[in-house]
């Protein structure tokens, strides 16, 4: 029977494998981060795009800073938000380095994929805010707009810097967190702490859970917390049916060990 490595490991040898994994994680942060400090302006630019092109350019609409630090700590919060996501797939190898020793073979097997998936799920629903919800939900915001001095009286938005990338990183990161609903379900299923029943029971909790989360996460209107709700939904059917799958093959090989 295959041995795992860590059980010849002490805890002193766990603690220096752990502290040697977290200096290189904490180094290539801090090395991505130098560069993207570098081109905070265009990263800022990139998140920016999507209200840049709504904005009336030629009569002078753009951004704003009200505080003398603002700018230089919004390009700190750029410059650390891309340092995180371009340095995951790194942080990812040195999680997988730290645990895949106490790992027996099936074991790696079930649990890589799951470790490749939350990436990928996370890029997927950031690009999701930044094709789609964000340019209609700041589509929606502008139409308060009155520029016209004949209609009543001249309402035209100036959006602080600092305010704009809070409410973008805000809106990122709960899609890219609800988009790893499946990998968690599936996840806990293989491991067996939870059945494709009881997710099945738990179905019209989760739909009341997913608006609450929607209306907590997402600015205060119906687009933007449907845009966030829905998707939470069909991804928790989509988790029903990997965990279905899964207590198939948990039953198939139950029967075949029994034979």
């Amino acid at each position: 029977m295959e041995n795992k490595i860590s059980e010849k490991m002490s805890l002193t040898d766990h603690l220096i494998e752990l502290r040697k994994r977290l200096l290189w994680s904490f180094g290539i942060i801090f090395i991505i981060f130098i560069v993207c400090f570098y081109y905070a302006d265009s990263l800022f630019y990139f998140l920016a795009k999507p209200l840049v092109d709504l904005f009336d350019v030629e009569k002078g609409q753009g951004f704003i800073y009200t505080a003398l630090q603002e700018a230089f700590f919004t390009e700190l919060k750029v410059a650390f938000f891309f340092a995180l996501f371009f340095s995951f797939p790194f942080i990812s190898i040195q999680i997988w380095k730290f645990i895949a020793p106490g790992l027996y073979s099936k074991e790696k097997i079930v649990f890589l994929p799951f470790l490749m998936g939350i990436p990928i799920l996370f890029f997927i629903g950031g690009s999701l805010v930044y094709f789609f919800v964000a340019p209609t939900a700041w589509k929606f915001f502008l139409s308060y707009q009155n520029t016209s001095v004949s209609g009543g009286i001249p309402i035209r938005l100036e959006a602080k810097m600092g305010e704009y990338l809070s409410l973008m990183m805000r809106f990122i990161f709960a899609f890219g967190l609800a988009f790893q609903l499946p990998v968690i379900l599936t996840l806990l299923t293989k491991t067996g702490i939870i059945n494709s029943k009881s997710l099945i029971k738990f179905r019209k909790y989760s739909i009341v859970l997913a608006f609450l989360s929607a209306a907590f996460l997402t600015p205060p209107d119906p687009f933007s917390q449907l845009s966030l709700a829905l998707p939470i939904i069909v991804l928790y059917e989509i988790s029903i049916y990997l965990s279905k799958m899964i207590d198939k093959n948990k039953d198939k090989n139950d029967n075949d060990n029994d034979q």
